[in-house]
């Protein structure tokens, strides 16, 4: 029988405030909404009975609480390598503002000026991926949006700016492994939000 190959379960933090916004959510560090924090307690529903060989979650609060919240706070570690893109001088703003000074601006493409760049963001994530290859086992990671969009775009060994591609909403549950073999890259389950209230199965 084939050994089954090890999974990257990647679970995005819940609500908050700049998310129902849609305000661009770096470094400044937001606790979750009301709904965002039942949404995390509705994906440790999603993941229970499930054995991690590690966890890991972004120092910020609203990715560490979801840990938390989701049952995986005790055994959780700390990565500093997967807190949120600094969006610099566009931190708190909404696309449409970006846009009014930018014209055409893309994050995955352009960066952030005062912040980071696409380069140093895919450098973080494989930073990441490099440690978690490693490890023998399903492992578990709590961030957010845009650097998990960029992990999954490097995880399958795209260039920066495909992480435009994929979309992803509070409180998801991804799942990133390998096809036939370790030197296959692969995507399992992406965006899966059907423990959030309101979603449907």
């Amino acid at each position: 029988m084939t050994q089954r190959l090890p999974h990257v379960y990647i679970a995005r933090h819940g609500e908050t405030a700049w998310s129902l916004s849609g305000q661009h959510t770096g470094l400044t560090d937001l606790p979750l909404t009301e709904n965002g924090q039942k949404n995390a307690r509705n994906l440790g529903e999603r993941l229970r009975g499930m054995k991690f060989a590690k966890v890991f979650t972004s120092p910020l609060q609203r990715a560490a609480k979801t840990c938390e919240l989701a049952g995986f706070g005790a055994i959780a570690q700390t990565d500093a390598d997967l807190v949120e893109w600094n969006y610099g001088d566009y931190e708190g703003l909404r696309r449409e503002e970006i846009l009014a000074r930018r014209p055409g601006w893309e994050i995955f493409r352009d960066g952030c000026p005062g912040g980071e760049s696409p380069a140093e963001v895919a450098a973080r994530a494989d930073r990441v991926q490099g440690r978690l290859r490693r490890i023998e086992g399903e492992v578990l990671i709590f961030s957010s949006g845009h650097f998990l969009r960029m992990f999954a775009a490097r995880w399958l060994g795209l260039e920066p700016v495909a992480g435009n591609w994929f979309l992803l909403s509070t409180a998801s549950l991804s799942i990133l492994t390998y096809g036939h073999e370790l030197s296959e890259p692969a995507m399992q389950l992406w965006n899966d939000t059907s423990h959030v209230s309101g979603s449907k199965p």
